[in-house]
């Protein structure tokens, strides 16, 4: 096939197009230019789409004997990702920038692109495998990326690779040297790519400004000031500004989150339980929603947070009743259910996740407002 592979810089995608190349497959390397201003030098492991990482893609591609170009996408990042992440957190959400980076721009816009262009997929580094179509999990679990990659639907999985998904990372790494790539040893990047600082509080304050508000418990009575609601996430323990922990010495958690009236109510771990979730926009991997509810497990963050669960098609979303509870458990997320046989490596669907429930409950819109955006 004539395959466009997606070079970010680092060590995955560039063994990734390496062994694209050894499969026999034309490819051709890109990079995203992500960033409108982008800086010289990567952080550490903070950030990506620096001019180094792009600096670190052609000489992948060079080594590899592939074409190689640079594709400006900055003003769709700007705003099918950054945008969306502000607007999300300013609705009291606690968005995963990845899903919608996946989602809209490398297996959307990008895609796209590539197919307009004659090629018939896009190869990425993501840790996951496929299988006729069917989206699993990664060998190594420590690096399976299949959580931020269940917003793709079946047409766009049909036109992807990924081929790093049945090898641990440290093999990646040793195969990488062996081949002569320079990323061999690069670190992995981490936290959010256009947050290099790793500051999401400054970084949404600048954008968002100052938006009084107060922290309440849960008979409503104020316990502190705020400056808005994108400080704070369901689950949050730390950085409440409260004096100290409650009347029973218990430490006090973020349970829920007015954007309306910028309300922010703390409570007990107990509180955090929540039994029921309702997601819109629901994505099958099949294609095609289930006739009735399904045996499932849910997960509802990228790294653990899942649990055995029945969840069943409602409209354009879904809804999943749990059999065991989870905590942390955030609107703007996004819930992925997997086939519970014995590997439950199989992804069935995702929804973002807009309300939740207690036990024996309906879920229901956030109890603190409508976060509307």
């Amino acid at each position: 096939m004539r395959v466009l592979a997606a070079m970010s810089g680092g060590v995955d995608s560039a063994v990734a197009a390496a062994r694209a190349v050894d499969a026999g497959h034309e490819v051709v390397g890109v990079h995203l230019a992500l960033s409108a201003s982008p800086g010289t030098l990567r952080t550490g492991s903070r950030g990506c789409c620096s001019k180094e990482d792009a600096g670190d893609a052609r000489r992948a591609a060079d080594v590899l004997g592939i074409p190689f170009y640079v594709w400006d996408f900055a003003d769709r990042f700007k705003e099918d990702v950054i945008d969306d992440f502000v607007a999300a957190y300013a609705a009291g959400e606690t968005p995963n920038p990845c899903l919608r980076c996946n989602e809209k721009i490398k297996f959307s816009a990008l895609a796209d692109r590539a197919l307009a262009l004659g090629f018939d997929a896009v190869v990425t580094g993501h840790y996951a495998r496929l299988d006729d179509g069917v989206l699993r999990r990664a060998v190594d679990a420590d690096k399976d990326q299949s959580y931020v990659l269940a917003v793709l639907n079946a047409e766009q999985l049909s036109r992807a690779m990924f081929p790093v998904g049945d090898t641990p990372k440290p093999r990646i790494r040793e195969e990488a040297a062996e081949r002569g790539l320079a990323v061999a040893n690069k670190p992995d990047s981490h936290d959010i790519c256009f947050i290099p600082s790793g500051d999401t509080q400054a970084f949404l304050g600048a954008k968002i400004g100052i938006r009084p508000g107060a922290v309440v418990d849960a008979d409503g009575r104020k316990l502190a000031d705020h400056e808005g609601v994108h400080g704070f996430t369901i689950g949050q323990r730390k950085g409440l500004g409260l004096p100290g922990p409650a009347a029973d010495g218990k430490p006090r958690y973020v349970t829920g989150i007015d954007p309306d009236s910028g309300t922010v109510r703390v409570g007990s771990v107990e509180d955090l339980q929540v039994w029921t979730v309702l997601a819109e926009r629901a994505i099958w991997t099949s294609g095609a929603a289930p006739d009735g509810p399904i045996e499932c497990v849910a997960q509802v963050r990228a790294h653990g947070g899942t649990a055995p669960a029945v969840a069943e098609a409602v409209g354009d979303g879904l809804a999943v009743r749990l059999r065991e509870p989870l905590t942390g458990v955030a609107r703007g997320q996004a819930v992925v259910l997997y086939r519970p046989d014995p590997l439950g490596d199989e992804v069935i669907g995702s929804g973002t996740i807009s309300g939740t429930g207690g036990v024996d409950s309906t879920p229901v819109a956030s109890d603190a407002g409508s976060g509307t955006r």
